[in-house]
């Protein structure tokens, strides 16, 4: 089925009383994710939702919930680091703090794959106008990271256009095949789907 018409069948479904999230499904075949790590970040060209932002910084910014050195003791314990990293969707550094913050909260950080990235910009000067930057980044960022041979992530909500919708599913296939070691050939076949739905399978181009 072409994705258009997938998501004209979505729409078909019976409507619920929240506005439903479009997933898409890439189902892989021919990866060890031992050797193959499988994690990037798309900039999607549509919002979905709202991203919720912690900086590590040396003093509190007005624009982003702030965490500053004499902070840091607090998160030794466990309890309160775990607390802080399923909180926040994404982290941002001053760059002088860096070392700090990757032996204060990397250990969890890490694994999570949360850890302020120069790569991604995360690791900036501490200005209002770097924060902001990143922000408007951040709000149309979405993380891909395989832990399993399917990934499933959030694309879009029903509220949104067709077009908008479209959009939003291809630039991500497109970034996950982008990563993949022989690109289309690890992709089994793939599937969207609405939070209550059933997944159709759909030909990516």
């Amino acid at each position: 089925m072409e994705l258009q018409q997938a998501i004209q069948e979505l729409r078909k479904n019976e409507k619920r009383k929240f506005n439903q999230t479009i997933d898409l499904i890439v189902n892989l075949k021919g990866i060890d994710l031992r050797k193959d790590s499988i994690n990037t970040v798309v900039s999607m060209p549509h919002a979905i939702k709202e991203k919720k932002v912690c900086g590590f910084f040396t003093k509190k910014s007005d624009l982003v919930t702030t965490i500053s050195p004499p902070d840091f003791a607090k998160y030794k314990d466990k309890a309160e680091l775990k607390h802080l990293v399923k909180s926040f969707d994404f982290f941002m550094a001053s760059a002088p703090l860096m070392p700090s913050v990757a032996t204060v909260f990397g250990k969890v950080l890490g694994p999570a794959g949360k850890m302020p990235s120069p790569q991604l910009g995360l690791v900036m000067q501490e200005n209002d106008t770097a924060i902001k930057a990143e922000l408007a980044k951040i709000s149309k960022a979405l993380k891909v990271r395989a832990k399993e041979p399917s990934i499933k992530i959030s694309v879009a909500k029903e509220s949104m256009s067709d077009s908008d919708i479209t959009e939003n599913i291809q630039a991500a296939y497109n970034a996950i095949v982008a990563v993949l070691p022989t690109k289309k050939e690890n992709v089994r076949n793939v599937m969207i789907k609405l939070t209550m739905s059933k997944p159709l399978k759909v030909e990516m181009k």
